[in-house]
């Protein structure tokens, strides 16, 4: 699985740092960053799933 984030719509809610830290950053800056593009594990796999779902602006997207 390969994170994608569209950082033009992007607000850096950190919906996405809620449900994946491992994952999702948000700076001192209110800047989003992805930690890891390309997640292997399927534990984390479900964290991403749910981080997507759950971002307001939809900035957020997967490549199985």
């Amino acid at each position: 699985m390969k994170v994608i984030a569209n950082m033009h719509i992007c607000e850096a809610n950190a919906r996405c740092v809620e449900e994946a830290p491992e994952v999702f950053n948000v700076d001192d800056d209110d800047e989003m960053t992805v930690l890891q593009e390309t997640i292997t594990d399927p534990e984390l796999q479900e964290k991403v799933r749910r981080a997507v779902a759950r971002c307001p602006r939809a900035a957020l997207s997967i490549e199985e």
